[in-house]
């Protein structure tokens, strides 16, 4: 394993942990920005500043056929992802994104690559992938590099 490999792990590993910090019931996701070997922002998907911590709420539904009542986890519109949240975060320091990278622990949905790509975001590092993958598609049709990371 070469000593790049060894730092995008390490890297992953970190958006892992930002990760755990999210209030999301279904779905962790961390993402960190790194620009010339560090980190220079994070993010995790969750509310905005100011808003319940809560990201998704309770739907029911029944089946018609055998009256079965379920209950399921439905995202409020209004959680942000964790590349949005660190684009954001990034856009409010002195640091520019610029010619970054970033390490998500899922792959990007299409809104979220619109962002990476205006942000100047030259590599995209994810560990799963996403049944869309639009988002990864548009990455590569700008000409941002998009790498699996797996260990």
């Amino acid at each position: 394993m070469s000593r790049g490999q060894e730092f995008d792990i390490a890297f992953m590993r970190c958006a892992e942990s930002i990760a755990e910090l999210s209030r999301c019931v279904r779905l962790k996701v961390g993402a960190i920005i790194v620009k010339n070997g560090n980190i220079i922002s994070m993010g995790y998907n969750g509310t905005p500043k100011g808003f319940d911590n809560a990201c998704e709420f309770e739907l029911e539904s029944s089946n018609e056929e055998t009256g079965e009542k379920t209950v399921v986890l439905k995202t409020k519109e209004e959680v942000l992802h964790a590349e949005a949240n660190a684009i954001t975060k990034a856009a409010k320091s002195t640091y520019s994104t610029d010619g970054a990278s970033i390490y998500c622990t899922d792959s990007c949905c299409f809104g979220c690559a619109k962002l990476i790509i205006q942000a100047g975001i030259v590599k995209f590092y994810y560990k799963r992938e996403y049944r869309d993958t639009s988002g990864l598609d548009l990455l590569r049709k700008a000409g941002i590099e998009v790498i699996k990371v797996t260990y």
